[in-house]
């Protein structure tokens, strides 16, 4: 496949973009103004707007085809939200997703204000040299943990309208590690992002029958419910959740228990916690991968959820597969994956939707 939008430089330089936005779930106005902004000026799409809940909605019409076929990726992050802010200025959190507790100590935040300023914290707890054995061995709790700030009293923190609700989230610098592997917070699910607009660029480039439409969602890690609300509005005939899921090839992990490998290409759902996946939606991506020689791998089942546990239901109900780009140390700020994974992707949905496998 020749094309000027698709090179691992474009690429590299949109998933850098998009890791660095803060949007935790329900707060995802920098990164819905950021995607809409490059719909527009980049002309993706016959029209896109954003609706009320956050999602940022696109549509390319085809030409001929009756099929409207929907690309889902989400733009929110897991993150924290403010809980409680104590007489000397720290303050409580609550955490807004999935997090693994083991990884929260010591690590660097950002949080934003009410006026949108960005302040820097860290998270802290007992100090291992005040704490006793036992105290060592056991995991601490979000309960047992707070956010230092640097301010010295509640007043100062209110002063600088960080607030009851404010969000944030961890974060790391994005950086390029060897053999096109690049690391950074939020891959999941601004990688899928990254495919969608990439896949946007191609179908700029030709005519396609069938008019694919386009949910970038909001509030995916809280329960999915961008995806219902957008998919609804849209009107599909079928669908693909666009995903990072977690690449297991590490030690310590049997091959038997591997959902995915990074660098064997975007990954297949055959079925997760949240959906049965369509046979006819994977039999489509799977022939035509195989036509044009398209990487691809299967995710072994039956881990995690997607937002196509939420669209495969709307309406009459529309038939929904995923399609997931492989990521090691997922729902952590120093998530790693391989460039060439996402190129991959793109080139699956890609002949995809342009079917010459005619199925």
């Amino acid at each position: 496949m020749n094309s000027k939008a698709l090179n691992i430089e474009s690429i590299k330089e949109l998933q850098k973009k998009l890791s660095t936005l803060l949007g935790v779930s329900g707060h995802e106005g920098e990164v819905s103004a950021f995607i809409l902004e490059e719909i527009e000026k980049r002309d993706l799409a016959d029209k896109s707007w954003i609706d009320p809940l956050g999602n940022v909605l696109a549509i390319k019409e085809g030409s001929v085809g009756d099929n409207r076929i929907l690309l889902d990726a989400h733009i929110d992050e897991i993150g924290f939200m403010i809980s409680h802010i104590d007489k000397k200025g720290f303050l409580h959190f609550v955490s807004i997703g999935g997090w693994d507790n083991r990884i929260l100590l010591g690590q660097s935040i950002i949080l934003e204000s009410g006026e949108g300023k960005i302040f820097h914290g860290i998270i802290g707890s007992k100090p291992p040299h005040l704490s006793t054995m036992e105290e060592r061995k056991k995991v601490v709790d979000i309960p047992n943990m707070y956010i230092d700030i640097g301010m010295s009293s509640d007043e100062e923190v209110l002063g600088n309208s960080i607030n009851i609700g404010s969000i944030g989230t961890l974060t790391s610098p994005y950086v390029e590690f060897p053999n096109g592997m690049v690391r950074g917070k939020a891959f999941d699910d601004r990688t899928g992002c990254n495919v969608l607009l990439h896949t946007m660029m191609l179908l700029k480039e030709r005519e396609y029958s069938n008019t694919v439409v386009f949910n970038f969602a909001a509030q995916e890690e809280v329960g999915g419910y961008g995806a219902m609300t957008g998919a609804y509005s849209l009107k599909p005939t079928m669908a693909l959740a666009i995903e990072n899921t977690t690449a297991g090839d590490v030690p310590g992990i049997r091959d038997s228990e591997i959902p995915v490998y990074i660098g064997r290409g975007p990954a297949i759902t055959v079925a997760d916690k949240s959906i049965i996946t369509n046979p006819k939606i994977n039999r489509r991506l799977i022939k035509n991968a195989e036509l044009e020689d398209v990487k691809y791998q299967y995710k072994k089942p039956r881990y995690g959820g997607t937002d196509a546990g939420k669209i495969q239901f709307i309406r009459s109900g529309v038939p929904s597969s995923v399609v997931s780009v492989p990521c090691r140390y997922i729902h952590s700020p120093t998530s790693l994956l391989k460039l060439e994974d996402i190129v991959e992707t793109v080139k699956l949905l890609e002949v995809f939707i342009r079917n010459p496998a005619n199925l």
